[in-house]
């Protein structure tokens, strides 16, 4: 608690070109801690003149000659390792300030989002001396008449925009790859959880990266976010946020053409089926859902439950959903904390309401927590129909849409029945419907007797609007790599 509450005290600058300084026009905005509704910090508010500055540090450090450009791959996995390494080091400053700044509980905090940052770096270390081109046959004259081959290369200056829900999480899912592949990145944060950005951008200068390959900017989405997106000087996007604001991040982009990722939405179907084992089952619904209060883009939204046992599976949840202890997140005793700003709460509420309107029953839950933070109950409705909002749209709140189904064929449809195709979750005992279920899903990921199973190896990325491209795994690198084919005439 004392580092964190040290570098709270120290008012963390912007890091532009390996130094920290406040904005040019000294505009600051306040971090709020959901828990109290109290500031817990003030940090610089980027405009275009510091995302302009970005750019060219970004540029000086990618562009040839420079020392990144001449760093190889092994020194680039050695630092990318040793940024995992530092993360581990200072684990219990990083877990506290996720959860003073997004209202995470400490203890998921401490276990899971440091872990997996950490555990990003350490993956994409190896990756660093793997990026590979192959030779190709030349396939319309005779074999000693051309040689062909391929080389990859880093794509460039890379404005990776990231979340409020997993700060830390998103800002490895956007760095780390970007860094493996030899480009220079300008990390924005979101306004909410700008802290542990700002830290990592510490520890990143401390692992030795040579000033100007990572840049850390703090803003307004509207301001810095927009700048970054239409800037001449950036090569791509990689953006993580709603379906709403990815829309907007491409159309910024498309002034030179940038590359653009997108990790967007979900409103994911979660489905019981009546051989499922109940004991597995319920507790995966339960956390599949209520797992950072909802603030999650893969939440399990809409529990499709087989009618034979969907009195059963919602009284399970519900009992779960009752056993919270709602409280600060910094609380060890806490297990589910608040929503990440009084607005968002607000937002929240109001689905609930339009649920409740039209004919939706709160089996549990429905309403504010005890305290001055922005608590929510976790909340299950059931009675909906395919046309309500709740069942339509992304709350990213602690609520569930429990929809009972009859016939497994039908239950795809409905399942598939969204705009969205970022997760999916099917319990059953059946190895084979489990297979073809799967299958029939459009969804980028698919757990099965399993929810919400993440590994830097494994790819995640959305169908339809949930996005463009994949974070983690091999073909993350895709993202953030351009190819180049060499054809060479060897015949006289």
């Amino acid at each position: 608690m004392t580092a964190a509450l040290d570098f709270l005290a120290s008012k963390p600058g912007l890091l532009i070109g390996g130094e920290f300084a406040a904005a040019q026009d000294g505009r600051t905005f306040d971090t709020i801690n959901p828990s109290t509704g109290q500031v817990l910090s003030t940090v610089p508010r980027a405009g275009q003149a510091d995302v302009d500055s970005a750019v060219r540090a970004a540029r000086a450090a990618f562009d040839p000659g420079s020392p990144w450009r001449r760093t190889s791959p092994a020194e680039r996995g050695r630092l990318l390792h040793r940024i995992g390494d530092l993360i581990l080091e200072h684990a219990e400053e990083l877990a506290t300030l996720e959860a003073l700044d997004s209202g995470k509980v400490i203890t998921v905090a401490r276990s899971s989002d440091v872990v997996l940052a950490a555990n990003m770096f350490h993956y994409m270390a190896g990756w660093a001396t793997k990026v590979e081109g192959s030779t190709i046959p030349f396939s319309m004259s005779a074999p000693d008449e051309h040689l062909a081959y391929t080389e990859m290369e880093p794509v460039g200056v890379v404005a990776g925009i990231i979340p409020w829900n997993f700060p830390l999480v998103m800002a490895s899912w956007k760095v780390a790859p970007a860094l493996a592949t030899g480009c220079a990145v300008i990390l924005k944060p979101a306004e909410e959880t700008p802290l542990s950005a700002l830290r990592l951008g510490q520890l990143v200068t401390e692992a030795g990266l040579p000033p100007g390959v990572v840049n850390v900017l703090t803003g307004y989405g509207h301001e810095a976010g927009a700048a970054l997106a239409e800037h001449p000087g950036v090569n791509k996007v990689a953006f993580t946020g709603s379906t709403e604001v990815g829309k907007r991040v491409l159309g910024a982009a498309r002034g030179n053409l940038k590359r653009v990722t997108l990790e967007l939405g979900g409103k994911s179907p979660n489905i019981v089926f009546d051989d499922a084992d109940l004991d597995i089952a319920i507790p995966f619904a339960a956390q599949g859902i209520f797992f950072h209060q909802g603030q999650c883009c893969n939440a399990g939204s809409r529990l499709f439950v087989h009618r034979k046992v969907f009195d059963e599976v919602v009284a399970g949840i519900a009992e779960i959903a009752a056993g919270y202890r709602i409280g600060d997140a910094l609380d060890e005793e806490s297990t589910m904390g608040p929503l990440v700003s009084a607005g968002h709460l607000e937002r929240v509420l109001g689905y609930l309401e339009s649920g409740q309107s039209e004919g939706a029953t709160a089996v549990t839950g429905g309403d504010r927590g005890a305290g001055p933070g922005y608590f929510l109950e976790p909340t299950i409705l059931t009675g909906t129909t395919p046309e309500m909002k709740v069942v339509r749209e992304e709350i990213f709140g602690p609520v569930v849409a429990a929809i009972p189904f009859d016939d497994p064929d039908e239950l795809v449809t409905a399942a598939n029945n969204t705009p969205y195709g970022l997760a999916a979750g099917i319990f059953t005992r059946d190895l084979a419907k489990a297979h073809r279920t799967a299958r029939a899903l459009q969804a980028g990921t698919v757990w099965i007797n399993t929810y919400g199973a993440f590994d830097a190896a494994i790819p995640f990325g959305g169908f339809k609007e949930s996005g463009w491209g994949r974070e983690m795994g091999r073909a993350v690198l895709d993202n953030y790599l351009e190819t180049k084919s060499v054809v060479i005439r060897l015949a006289p």
